[in-house]
């Protein structure tokens, strides 16, 4: 099947650098504060009810996002316009990450929390709904493979503003949201007229109901198969400390908070190269399969490991194949989203892919774990990585 768009000029390498920039502003907006600063700030004002606190603020906190992200992007839809939404959302939310900050009480910061999820969602529902606005499905491999240096950037500003000798304790989420506007504005600035007119053209109302048919279902796969993939990256991302003292009991925080960092930065050349092979060959959809896969082997040799130094080699083929999977998977989701008038609304139903994952994974895991251990855990989600790989593995999406 094909869901190629009109032809449209090419995005030069300029504004691509820019919005890998901003969209890694995006990420550093968020992962420092709901890695390590809000668990901080509970702690400060909770003390021993720390956990049932951070869980009660993070809850609420994806609730609101999922619905925020939603509804901004059908406003983006409507208003034909997505850069004053993103200016709006990047005040907002830095100023209510300073807020964050200066919450005196439980109650203040889930309110604080819930607010800044819908600021942030007015930045980054837009801007990554504008991204399909402006590039063209032949520029989309290269794109998914810019975007994997959000996720490494946001893991190094979490390291960097947790530096005493860099950053003064009271200034970390000042220095977050500096750090966030620096990245942002350069796009916000010199990213006016990028959008491409054939870009925004609506689909013939007269499709044949076969194709309509198909088109749904690609859509429907490609959102199942991100869930699947972002259910076992949600565990990780929340548990992966507790597996590795499971194994070697006082394992040093830091030491995992560098190999998630590792990881991560290892990713981006990876995936830059599988994105503009994906571009070269026209073949989108298959580095999303093979990623899948190696997400699938990494989880399995997890399961299955029993030492330090096999865990750690697992994690770390598991934390590459769904990074990159991850990354590209965001780009190629604009080739096969139905129409152009309510890409920032569908781009938020996919953005529950996001969400809902950290909804339900503690679930699970709290299911699981005491019973059958993370060994049956990782199992699971080996299994869901590889019907990820086997819906995508059927769908034929080509320039």
């Amino acid at each position: 099947m094909s869901t190629s768009q009109p032809t449209a000029e090419r995005q030069p390498l300029w504004f691509l650098a820019l919005f890998a920039l901003a969209a890694g502003g995006g990420s550093i907006a968020y992962v420092p504060l709901l890695t390590v600063l809000l668990p901080l700030k509970i702690t400060e004002l909770t003390g021993s009810e720390d956990v049932p606190a951070l869980a009660q603020v993070t809850f609420y906190g994806a609730v609101m996002a999922s619905v925020a992200n939603i509804a901004i992007g059908m406003l983006s839809d409507r208003s034909g316009s997505r850069l004053p939404w993103i200016l709006a959302g990047l005040i907002g939310s830095s100023a209510l990450l300073i807020a964050i900050d200066q919450a005196s009480s439980l109650s203040e910061l889930i309110i604080f929390t819930m607010l800044w999820q819908v600021a942030l969602n007015m930045m980054l529902s837009p801007l990554f709904a504008w991204a399909g606005d402006c590039f063209p499905d032949e520029q989309k491999g290269s794109l998914g493979g810019a975007l994997s240096l959000a996720p490494a950037l946001g893991a190094i500003a979490g390291s960097f503003v947790t530096f005493e000798m860099l950053v003064p304790t009271g200034l970390r989420l000042e220095v977050v949201a500096l750090l966030v506007v620096l990245l942002m504005s350069p796009v916000i600035v010199l990213g006016r007229g990028r959008v491409r007119p054939q870009l925004m053209q609506p689909r013939r109302e007269e499709v044949e109901t076969v194709r309509e048919l198909s088109d749904r279902s690609t859509v429907a796969r490609m959102w199942l198969a991100r869930f699947l993939i972002q259910i076992s990256e949600a565990g990780l991302f929340a548990f992966l400390l507790f597996w590795l003292r499971s194994i070697v009991e006082g394992f040093n925080e830091n030491t995992a908070a560098n190999i998630f960092s590792m990881v991560l930065v290892m990713s981006v050349p990876l995936a830059l190269a599988a994105g503009r092979w994906s571009d070269r060959e026209g073949r989108p959809i298959l580095p999303l399969s093979f990623c899948a896969v190696l997400a699938a082997l990494g989880l399995g040799t997890m399961a299955v490991a029993t030492g330090l130094e096999l865990a750690i080699a697992g994690y770390v083929v598991f934390g590459i194949g769904a990074s990159i999977f991850l990354s590209l998977h965001t780009a190629q989701t604009l080739r096969v989203l139905p129409q152009p008038r309510h890409r920032g609304r569908d781009m938020g139903i996919f953005n529950l892919t996001n969400t809902v994952p950290s909804i339900v994974m503690p679930w699970l895991t709290l299911t699981l774990v005491p019973s059958f251990g993370f060994a049956a855990l990782f199992g699971l989600f080996a299994g869901f990585a590889l019907l990820a790989a086997a819906l995508l593995a059927a769908l034929r999406v080509r320039r």
